[in-house]
């Protein structure tokens, strides 16, 4: 091989070489990114690592092959004011394709205003939607021993709040386990955090919605 058929061959390479990097990056672009923003249901508390809702939902993206990344920024005991604080910094760290807001049932627990709740999650999906992200609202109930109006209202704001930005809602993050005949074997002794048993159906309540928000 002479000196000139050396260096064609070289830059051709090099020109491959610089393809391949922009077609990984290219695809590395277009993977979607989910931030999940939650409090101790989505922060595996109680539960051994890997056993939460949120590495169900990595494992059921890995086994149907859709190619995502998962950052899950649930802190226990974390209220909306304080996922709002905090959002502004991940959604800058992270650049999320898609953000899962899961918080609301410590503000219920501490007796928050409920107008400060609303607000808040209005907010947090207004400031995700602003940079492009799609936002999944993920609610939650309380039980009736807080009062018939203050439970109807707590509920409801989750569909406020979906309505006000058009971002879709799944209703209930505890369907078919705070409800199920079965509950009490569903929760741990604090009778707050659900069992590692109760995690597959907490993602099937999720997964639905979501799904139909991620490349097929």
């Amino acid at each position: 091989m002479n000196r000139r058929h050396f260096i064609l061959s070289g830059a051709l390479a090099g020109s491959g070489g610089s393809w391949i990097a922009a077609q990984a990056q290219a695809a590395a672009a277009k993977r979607p990114v989910i931030l999940i923003l939650g409090d101790s249901l989505s922060a595996e508390y109680g539960l051994k690592r890997g056993e939460g809702w949120v590495p169900l939902l990595e494992k059921r993206l890995v086994d149907q092959k859709v190619a995502a990344t998962v950052i899950n920024a649930s802190i226990s005991g974390d209220t909306t004011s304080g996922g709002r604080a905090r959002l502004p910094n991940l959604l800058a760290q992270h650049q999320p394709t898609h953000v899962v807001l899961e918080l609301g049932a410590n503000d219920a627990l501490r007796g928050l205003p409920l107008a400060s709740t609303e607000d808040n999650l209005l907010q947090m999906t207004k400031a995700a939607q602003a940079v492009g992200a799609q936002v999944l609202i993920v609610g939650i109930q309380v039980p009736p021993n807080y009062g018939s109006d203050y439970t109807r209202r707590f509920e409801t704001l989750f569909a406020k709040v979906a309505g006000a930005t058009k971002a879709p809602l799944v209703p209930f993050l505890l369907k078919g386990v705070a409800d199920s005949p079965d509950a009490a074997m569903l929760f741990q002794a604090d009778r707050i955090h659900p069992t590692a048993a109760a995690q597959p159906r907490m993602l099937d309540n999720v997964w639905p919605t979501l799904r139909k928000l991620l490349p097929k």
